[in-house]
């Protein structure tokens, strides 16, 4: 006979923990759910007059939320009681309160959205970044793509396999994405890399504008490494990887009638970038932390040198003066190390 203290470890065990199956069928929905907002995206970037709602892109979006929401009430049917209650719901795992937030935006947002677009029309160039309605669903859509890698992390294993490494890779690639979507206007990926070449340099736009997208894309770049290796060592590849694939879909999607060598400089960079800090960071002795500010300082400076570099021998010129460079790169070095320590509280170190 076992007893209560027993049953409820039981129980508990068992509602923090989740099969392999459910976490790559969610992994699936919230791909279906984000490659929906991409199609969406590209639609309204490059199809003039794009006026209606009622759109083949929006059904793949739309149709993305109902299966992301299905897959999610079956992950949860065992782990809730008959007639679910608010303290059953607030007693789920953070794993799948989260992505089930998430869902709860993207039903409000998408509920807005048919209503907002039929009262004031669609939104065009950088309304559909900051209309609530998209704000909502953009949201949702991080909450929910970051569920399996958050399902994995429950796990005792303190390192990933192949296959933990690909499905917290793509999970955390999906959370970004909308992001990067999102802030498009202040990415320096998919946009002119460069400075507007005048001289003197003019105080506001475009440079400043081009200064806000390095910084911003500093911090959307680095986030996904944080995230996951705080909790798990990093697999040899992963981060390169992430890297260079959202260099290349923001070419693809947006700069793709222009010359590659941005996102090819991009995904370069961060290969010699991590095999360089393989090799050189067991020579030296940091504790944890500490290692995370210095890869924080010397990352995104590295990255971005080497992009500015490359742009300087292929169209002669950065389009910033020096001061404007060495000022860009101590710029991005700070913003760096503020993501490290600001994000280290997202996931514990293992002991």
């Amino acid at each position: 006979m076992t007893t209560s203290v027993e049953r409820t470890s039981t129980a508990e065990i068992a509602a923090l923990s989740f099969t392999a199956r459910e976490r790559w069928v969610l992994l699936v929905a919230s791909a279906w759910l984000v490659i929906g907002l991409q199609l969406d995206a590209y639609a309204h970037a490059t199809t003039p007059e794009l006026e209606t709602f009622w759109t083949p892109w929006h059904g793949v979006l739309y149709s993305g939320i109902a299966a992301s929401g299905f897959t999610l009430l079956w992950i949860m049917r065992s782990r809730l009681p008959g007639v679910p209650t608010y303290r059953s719901l607030l007693a789920l795992p953070n794993a799948l309160r989260i992505p089930l937030a998430g869902m709860a935006f993207l039903l409000v947002g998408g509920g807005v959205d048919t209503l907002w677009h039929n009262v004031f029309g669609i939104e065009r160039d950088m309304e559909i970044f900051v209309s609530p309605s998209h704000e909502f669903i953009i949201l949702g859509m991080v909450l929910v793509a970051m569920g399996p890698a958050l399902m994995l992390a429950t796990g005792p294993s303190p390192r990933l396999g192949l296959g933990g490494a690909f499905l917290v890779g793509i999970s955390t690639l999906f959370a970004v994405l909308p992001v990067h979507i999102y802030s498009l206007h202040a990415s320096s990926i998919g946009f002119r890399h460069l400075g507007s070449g005048a001289d003197p340099v003019p105080i506001f736009s475009p440079d400043a504008q081009l200064i806000h997208g390095y910084v911003f894309s500093t911090i959307l770049l680095l986030l996904p490494f944080i995230i996951i290796g705080r909790r798990w060592p990093l697999p040899i590849g992963l981060p390169s990887i992430l890297v260079a694939i959202i260099a290349v879909l923001m070419h693809l999607m947006f700069d793709s009638q222009d010359a590659w060598w941005p996102a090819l400089t991009v995904a370069a960079a961060a290969v010699v970038i991590e095999l360089v800090l393989r090799v050189v960071t067991p020579l030296v002795r940091l504790s944890a932390n500490a290692g995370w500010i210095v890869f924080g300082l010397v990352a995104p400076p590295a990255m971005w040198g080497a992009v500015l570099l490359v742009g300087k021998l292929e169209t002669g010129s950065t389009g910033f003066n020096i001061h404007m460079v060495t000022g860009l790169l101590t710029l991005t070095a700070l913003t760096g190390a503020a993501t490290v320590l600001v994000a280290r509280s997202v996931q514990h170190l293992p002991e």
